[in-house]
């Protein structure tokens, strides 16, 4: 079968999106299927076409940014052209240029697919809001041309204004997560390298440093948290340097940051690889994800964590609160609540195997290639329903 799979970002941009996008497309790619994604040159430096991993990809010429949106004028005619090679359509929203591609796939015929993240919530401003409106108006186009949605959750989608209207065409299926194995004397490396001096217990936090993710609720936590455990130490493992969108949002936190980063209480590990982050769950007591709104749909980081082990304290929003409440590995807490995830950390940190369950059946249940099976069964059923319509 020949997929196509088209998103603004991908690889090697890191987000929980471009990395579901990534590891589904290595799968279909081991299936032996023949995978082409469609996605923005967001960084000149990039190459306009590669293979990786036996993925090809296509990066359309950015012309200008309006947020983290960007401007693609040839974006149409190499969609043309791809929907017109390929089998089937796999789309990731949020995606301003989805509607055109769902209307190609629906027009040619082509089991037409959107996978549905996250709400888009823009910033403040004039511009923003026009932007905003646009974006709403292609996203219920999509949803007219496409023929199956596909989320995390139920959960979610009866939650989001958007999906919730569209519950007729919606498909479960979770993510794909996986981890490659690492030894554990790379594990105990990666400590010595960045917790020489064995701080406990060690609070892990994987993501963007973006606003919706409430990296200031884990701050705000810090001194309750410093009373509980003197020694305790947060890694921040991902980008939070120059970040499209998000630099006042740094500015205004560096200087908290900035303190416990002198106290040893703060350390940030930059972006990882999918080994390096194999290698930092095994060295963090508890995993945080305290998002604030409704652009966090899941947090693919939960099941990395539990599958290691570790325990995580999530916020109580649409489909994030449903990996501890499946797997019942720890804690929810109400959104923004400072001193519930300190008292939560503080409960899970101090009776942590209660909190501990066999990885297996987790890891099973998210295999990429059990997850790109899923798919290629909704495929089918699409391109059945659109052979006998014709």
């Amino acid at each position: 079968m020949r997929i196509l799979i088209v998103l603004t970002y991908y690889r090697p941009h890191t987000s929980g999106l471009t990395i579901y996008a990534e590891r589904l497309a290595k799968a279909w790619a081991r299936r032996g299927h023949q995978v082409t994604v469609l996605t923005s040159r967001y960084d000149p430096s990039l190459a306009a076409e590669e293979v990786v991993d036996g993925v090809r990809i296509v990066r359309a010429p950015v012309w200008f940014r309006i947020s983290k949106g960007v401007i693609m004028p040839t974006f149409g005619w190499i969609a043309s052209r791809l929907v017109n090679e390929n089998d089937v359509v796999q789309l990731h929203l949020p995606q301003f240029d989805a509607a055109g591609v769902a209307l190609r796939g629906r027009l040619l015929k082509k089991p037409t697919v959107i996978t549905y993240h996250c709400d888009l919530i823009m910033p403040p401003g004039a511009l923003a809001w026009l932007a905003n409106q646009a974006v709403h108006v292609m996203n219920r186009l999509a949803a007219l041309f496409t023929h199956r949605f596909v989320t995390y959750t139920r959960d979610y989608a009866e939650h989001s204004p958007y999906l919730k209207r569209y519950l007729n065409k919606l498909h479960v299926i979770p993510p794909p997560v996986e981890l490659p194995e690492v030894s554990a004397d790379s594990v105990e490396s990666f400590a010595r390298d960045n917790n020489p001096r064995g701080q406990r217990p060690v609070v892990g936090m994987a993501a963007r440093f973006a606003t919706e993710k409430g990296v200031e609720v884990l701050l705000d936590a810090m001194p309750r948290l410093l009373e509980a455990y003197p020694d305790l130490q947060v890694q921040f493992a991902g980008p939070y340097q120059n970040i499209i969108g998000e630099e006042a949002y740094l500015a205004r936190l560096w200087p908290r940051i900035e303190r416990y980063q002198a106290e040893g209480h703060w350390k940030f590990l930059g972006v990882l690889d999918p080994t390096q982050m194999a290698r930092f769950y095994p060295n963090i007591d508890a995993l945080v994800l305290s998002s604030l709104n409704s652009t966090e749909a899941f947090g693919l980081v939960q099941i990395e964590a539990m599958l290691n082990g570790v325990p995580c304290v999530a916020s109580n929003l649409p489909g994030v609160r449903q990996p501890v409440t499946v797997h019942e590995m720890g804690k929810i807490i109400q959104i923004g609540d400072s001193a519930g995830l300190a008292d939560a950390l503080i409960e899970v940190l101090g009776q942590r195997a209660q909190f501990q369950r066999d990885p297996e059946p987790i890891r099973e249940r998210y295999l990429p290639d059990t997850i790109a099976i899923e798919y290629e069964k909704l495929f089918a059923e699409i391109s059945k329903e659109l052979n006998g319509a014709a």
